[in-house]
């Protein structure tokens, strides 16, 4: 359970008891009441079976894969997974892989609707940047059209492991994994995934990999 969700829960049960105090009305009671459940269970925090093998890069959150596609950045080209996360999936974050935190930018934007792949760019967002060894990893939070505020508790200099919890988005949004082009995708469009313990992706340095199509969903 993230403490926001306790916080929360115990705010409206002060308000419950205050109504009951004024109004003894069960009506006015369960508002509240139904309120603080609501919260407990939006801020839960599942455990989660994290993969060991080498190569691989997980989820860093729930939600559906709305694009897998190849772009061009100016550092060259990656592959791009993008995940909704809606206003009922686990909200909290974790780290894609393991390695240190080499880069971290916060980008004050607009709350455009999380499926609308302009999102990526133009919408508040955390970008985070892993050196995993020999490969770097970027992923992104981004603010939705209902979520207002981003939590990381990463730094430049910190030391990763995959799946580690690294923040949480509130209420409806989207993370992006950047990867290297070379990765051998695991996922397909509309597929749900779990963070933290969803394979995204596997990379093989000094093997062959398979084409990639590029191919996205919900712009």
């Amino acid at each position: 359970m993230v403490k926001d969700g306790i916080f929360y829960a115990l705010g409206l049960g002060v308000a419950a008891a205050a109504l009951w105090f004024l109004t003894h009305s069960i009506a006015l009671l369960s508002l509240p009441i139904i309120l603080a459940a609501f919260f407990l269970w939006f801020f839960r925090d599942p455990t989660r079976t994290i993969p060991q093998s080498a190569g691989l890069i997980v989820s860093p959150g729930d939600g559906v894969v709305t694009a897998a596609e190849l772009i061009e950045t100016t550092s060259g080209s990656k592959l791009r997974v993008s995940i909704f996360l809606s206003v009922f999936n686990v909200h909290v974050n974790r780290s894609p892989v393991a390695g240190k935190v080499v880069g971290y930018e916060y980008f004050k934007g607009q709350f455009l609707n999380a499926m609308n792949l302009a999102s990526s760019t133009e919408n508040e967002q955390n970008l985070i940047v892993i050196d995993a060894g020999g490969y770097e990893v970027s992923f992104k939070q981004i603010a939705g059209l209902l979520a207002r505020r981003i939590v990381c508790n990463l730094k430049v200099g910190d030391v990763v492991e995959r799946g580690q919890r690294m923040g949480l988005i509130k209420f409806g949004s989207r993370v992006d994994v950047l990867m290297p082009a070379d990765a051998t995708l695991k996922v397909k469009l509309g597929m749900r995934v779990s963070g933290g313990s969803t394979i995204l992706a596997e990379l093989h340095r000094g093997t062959s990999t398979t084409p990639f199509t590029t191919t996205t969903m919900g712009a």
